[in-house]
């Protein structure tokens, strides 16, 4: 097998038997979303699980194939999974001893015999030793492979794992080497409301139709996690549910996908904000615009089907109309460059990627100590900052801290030492951003000040973190 990729294993079953919560033990994390609905996994869902003293690979999380959906993403699911299958040097087929064998059961030990790769049979939820003798009967289904699990209580995953090794070894995979490993991939999360083409500007990137892409709104449930190559340069697209408004969350599953997208804003190191230009800026768009605020991550807005807005005009003058029409309405992230694409037509991706890079190379180059000292002295020389309680804030010192482990794209974090905290407003805090940008203006990066007041005695009080709000 080629060293140049990782081994491929899928986990593949009919609905409902337990392939999410496995999918998670393998990976050793809660990715997956697990739920008793049945048909919860959409799309692929894929996860590299490093193994340092093993055999690395990429574990992929399908649809439950079989499945009849009341919404119309049956043949969808089917698809997805046929290519995880395709595409797999070992496949996890899942059945659950609980309910026994199925006719779904079946048909899928007949298409996975006749795939090219190797079949391990898990035969789930035997959640007791009392239960061992029911996973007996699934011998019939002809898979010399056959591992008794429960997801729910972890039982035998040590021993499915040795099977894994065992198996990928069998197959000429080499075993992985930290120390061959380039700089991490840049996580890259794709934020916004339903139906505003995340889906689809995966699909585009990759040429492939990786995600599920639909008119229904919320037809992404997980945070799907994509592997991206471009320019020599390596990524890691996140795909995420649709956030809508509270009120407007109908099902357990969409709050949980909300809350996987929501922490996927967290865990990324820049997010790509989608806006929809043709129906314009909504008000949960400035909510999401919050959520990236608040999580201090770099962000990029992109204005997602320009192709429709006012299609028949030249392009500089459509963007020219934008503006005028929606300048009020794109004040929140000042510090995002703003990009008019088409997902659809594929039209201006490129420059998503030119302005990441310039995003990441900035973030790598901090204002220094000196300059940044000489910038903020002068600027409040000449606008001083207003008195409070009788007080007037005085800046001691001022530097940009570094984070002690090394990011992709480091934010800038400004640490003052000032007489007292307090009296920096956020108003004045504000100032403070604007005359550092006027130097530096640090496109794409977000700004986190954290105070330290000094008294006169020299002891220091407890560290004020002061946030800005959209």
């Amino acid at each position: 097998m080629s060293r140049n990729r990782l081994a491929q294993v899928a986990i593949v079953g009919r609905p409902n038997v337990g392939k999410s919560a496995i999918f998670n033990c393998i990976a050793k994390r809660r990715i997956a979303i697990v739920h008793d609905e049945p048909g919860v996994t959409r799309d692929r869902i894929a996860t590299e699980c490093k193994r340092p003293r093993g055999i690395s690979f990429e574990l992929t999380d399908t649809g439950g194939i079989g499945a009849t959906l009341d919404d119309g993403f049956g043949e969808q699911v089917r698809m997805e999974a046929d290519i995880a299958i395709e595409s797999a040097d070992l496949i996890l087929f899942v059945v659950d001893v609980q309910t026994g064998i199925h006719p779904i059961d079946r048909e899928l030990s007949t298409l996975l015999r006749n795939s090219k790769a190797t079949v391990v049979l898990l035969a789930n939820k035997v959640d007791t030793p009392k239960s061992e003798p029911d996973a007996a009967e699934f011998a019939a289904l002809g898979f010399p492979n056959q591992i008794n699990t429960s997801a729910a209580h972890g039982r035998n995953f040590d021993k499915l794992e040795n099977l894994i090794q065992t198996e990928l070894h069998e197959l000429g995979v080499e075993t992985y080497e930290e120390a061959s490993a380039g700089p991490p991939p840049v996580k890259i999360a794709i934020v916004g409301r339903p139906n505003v083409g995340k889906s689809s500007l995966i699909n585009a990137l990759m040429n492939d139709e990786r995600s599920i892409v639909s008119d229904v709104a919320g037809t992404t449930r997980d945070a799907v996690d994509v592997p991206y190559s471009r320019d020599a340069k390596e990524y890691t697209l996140i795909d995420t549910a649709g956030i809508r408004k509270r009120n407007k969350r109908d099902t357990s599953v969409e709050v949980f996908s909300v809350m996987r997208s929501e922490k996927s804003i967290r865990r990324a190191d820049l997010c790509l904000l989608l806006i929809d230009a043709s129906s314009g800026v909504t008000t949960q768009d400035r909510r999401i615009a919050g959520m990236v605020i608040d999580a201090h991550k770099p962000c990029i807005v992109l204005l997602n089907k320009f192709d429709l807005y006012h299609p028949g005009a030249k392009f500089e003058d459509r963007i020219e109309q934008f503006r005028e029409e929606l300048g009020d309405d794109l004040f929140f992230l000042p510090y995002a460059p703003k990009i008019a694409i088409s997902a659809k037509e594929k039209q201006y991706l490129g420059k998503i990627f030119n302005h990441i890079q310039k995003v990441v190379k900035t973030a790598q180059d901090p204002v220094s100590t000196g300059v940044l000292n000489r910038l903020l002295q002068n600027s409040i020389e000449r606008n001083p900052p207003p008195v409070r309680h009788g007080k007037r804030l005085k800046l001691l010192y001022a530097t940009q801290k570094r984070s002690d482990r090394p990011q992709p794209v480091p934010v800038p974090e400004y640490l003052l030492f000032v007489n007292h905290s307090k009296l920096l407003t956020r108003t004045y805090q504000r100032f403070l951003e604007n005359q550092i940008r006027k130097d530096h203006p640090m496109e794409g990066l977000p700004f986190v000040f954290r105070v330290r007041s000094r008294s006169s005695s020299g002891k220091q009080d407890n560290r004020r973190k002061v946030r800005r709000k959209p």
